[in-house]
């Protein structure tokens, strides 16, 4: 069985998301290869010491290309700030090493097809932290799509709004910043349901027209409270869409959104029915099929289980339902298995450029008002 030995990049937030999952996927899954945590980077070194103990592995450095060039590391997964993404990629592609990155995939997306064509170049493979369509019951509600369960598809309505920014007392950070963050919501939200839409409906968005907005438009600053910063990039975000096959369909985003705390939803309206999910209820998913009879008409409520895509790896009985965590580790099986057996592993920096694509599209639409086809981005 082959070892895929990992060097994380970053461990914030979502390195410590990383970390979880890695130590959860072998006791979950039947992998194809065995994981070693081999070495981790931060900003110093007293940081990255204590953060190797905390999450296993076995070297740490504060040096990141020091991890990069080091030859008993397989894969490089990147969990930076967004402006990071692309030099650290470039950089680990160049030394023949597998690449897992967070989303967004770059700060543009020529930044991003600058690192697709580096990887295929390379032959490496390349996976995407796009992980809310790991979860079951959204695999779930792709089976049901593609079984034509809902008929044909023509409409997609899709949401990700939070309100983690809501509070204008809340300090400026790195996420308002375009050279750190390139966009606001779009990049930070909008790009997982994108990479929803694209997974839900199968084709891929070629059209947009969007609105975005900065609705608060200083934040203090962090080291003086009472100095406020401005904001650079915006706060909520809104697009009429056009995919390939020539649904339609509306997206919406917000960091600034009163009381979602985790808003991701979706609506997929068919010829025969229609699928309706909110991520605050994980282990739900609403179908409604129109020949049912029509005194039994109405929307019903599926409690995904065992019998559903990867659920009875994490529990024996349905509507226990699952965690973000837990999403990490499907999405860990998937690049160990990818690189271990030669497995798919999807979503790829390809699918990355194509959302970071969409993304710019509608900022663009926002900025010139008026359609905008992806083909100009």
């Amino acid at each position: 069985m082959k070892t895929v030995k990992i060097g994380l990049v970053g461990t914030g937030y979502i390195g410590r998301c990383h970390a979880i999952a890695y130590a959860q996927a072998p006791t979950l899954f039947p992998l194809k290869g065995k994981l070693q945590l081999e070495y981790l980077a931060e900003i110093n070194q007293a940081l990255a010491e204590q953060k190797a103990q905390e999450f296993g592995f076995s070297r740490a450095t504060d040096d990141w290309r020091k991890l990069v060039d080091d030859p008993n590391v397989d894969v490089v997964d990147i969990c930076t700030p967004n402006f990071l993404h692309k030099e650290i990629a470039l950089e680990a592609i160049k030394h023949g090493k597998h690449v897992y990155s967070e989303k967004p995939l770059a700060l543009t997306a020529a930044d991003a097809k600058e690192m697709v064509e580096a990887a295929q170049k390379a032959g490496v493979k390349t996976l995407v932290g796009f992980n809310y369509i790991k979860n079951p019951t959204t695999q779930l509600a792709r089976q049901i799509i593609q079984n034509g369960e809902i008929g044909e598809v023509v409409h997609f309505y899709g949401t990700h709004n939070e309100d983690y920014l809501a509070n204008p007392n809340t300090p400026i950070d790195w996420h308002c910043y375009k050279a750190k963050a390139g966009l606001g919501t779009l990049g930070d939200l909008a790009a997982h349901i994108v990479s929803m839409a694209h997974y839900l409906v199968g084709e891929e968005i070629i059209s947009v027209v969007g609105d975005m907005q900065t609705v608060i438009t200083e934040r203090p600053n962090p080291q003086n409270l009472a100095e406020k910063i401005p904001v650079e990039n915006e706060d909520q975000a809104t697009a009429l869409v056009r995919f390939a096959n020539g649904v339609m369909g509306m997206i919406e985003s917000s960091r600034i959104a009163c009381g979602r705390k985790m808003g991701l939803t979706y609506v997929v309206t068919g010829t025969k029915g229609t699928l309706s999910y909110t991520q605050e209820r994980m282990a739900e998913l609403k179908l409604y099929l129109h020949d049912d009879d029509k005194s039994r008409q109405g929307f019903k409520t599926i409690l995904v289980g065992p019998e559903h895509p990867d659920y009875a790896a994490f529990c024996v009985s349905a509507g226990h339902g699952i965690g973000f965590n837990d999403q990490k580790a499907v999405e860990i099986r998937d690049l160990v298995n990818g690189i271990a057996a030669d497995d798919r592993m999807f979503p790829d920096f390809e699918e990355g450029y194509k959302v970071s694509r969409v993304l710019e599209a509608i900022a663009k639409s926002a900025e010139e008002k008026r359609w905008v086809e992806i083909s100009e981005i």
